[in-house]
């Protein structure tokens, strides 16, 4: 449910789209904006992947989201100032709306607000997400429900049982509130008992989805 103008969209629509939007494209490792810059703006990923995170006082980071194809950023909060840094996994490819012309869009194209709070409610099951997983109990149990979220989120896309991790262990780590060694032995131990395969870091096949679902509800036992 993308904001950008498809293949036979109503031309009235789409040409109030593209009149406001551009095209912006980052490598890997570059940001897009950082926490505190002053922008106002909204962003939506046309192909790759973003992670969002913000530093805490002593330095440590805290992703809070990967966005992907699709996904919407509204950068700023009220004051204008961008309330965390996105930065990309990927190559990306973003495009760029000026939030009060957007915010226009909802008035002139019919249809527009629906879209916009499907999105919306979208990020918001993200942010639910990530809250279940920061309240798993051990780290066998977050990282299998990480791999099951993000799995769901691909099966449109493909074979539910394959899944691309583009982001590093390191984020991985960050966005479930561990540490590097811990998230790292936890990938190996899982492909030791048999419920995933990992061909290379980037890319996961699940195995056994019955016992990783018990994993990740808390009812196998583990401990790491």
């Amino acid at each position: 449910m993308m904001l950008r103008p498809m293949p036979g969209a109503d031309r009235p629509a789409a040409a109030h789209v593209s009149a406001i939007s551009s095209l912006i494209r980052k490598g890997a490792g570059e940001v897009l904006f950082a926490e505190g810059d002053a922008q106002d703006n909204v962003y939506e990923v046309v192909r790759g992947m973003l992670r969002l995170y913000k530093l805490m006082p002593d330095g440590r980071r805290q992703v809070i989201g990967f966005l992907s194809a699709g996904q919407l950023l509204m950068a700023s909060g009220p004051d204008g100032l961008c309330v965390s840094t996105a930065e990309a996994v990927t190559e990306v490819t973003v495009c760029r709306y000026p939030r009060a012309a957007f915010e226009r869009l909802i008035d002139e194209i019919p249809g527009f607000a629906r879209r916009l709070l499907a999105l919306t409610w979208q990020a918001l099951q993200i942010a639910h997400d990530q809250m279940l997983l920061l309240g798993r109990k051990v780290a066998m149990e977050k990282v299998a429900s990480f791999i099951l979220l993000l799995a769901e989120r691909q099966h449109a896309d493909g074979d539910p049982d394959t899944l691309d991790v583009p982001m590093t262990r390191a984020d991985i780590a960050d966005y479930l509130g561990l540490t590097v060694e811990t998230v790292s032995r936890t990938f190996t131990r899982l492909k030791r008992d048999g419920l995933i395969d990992l061909p290379n870091p980037n890319l996961v096949h699940i195995l056994d989805r019955e016992r990783l679902e018990d994993i990740a509800a808390g009812d196998a036992g583990y401990e790491v």
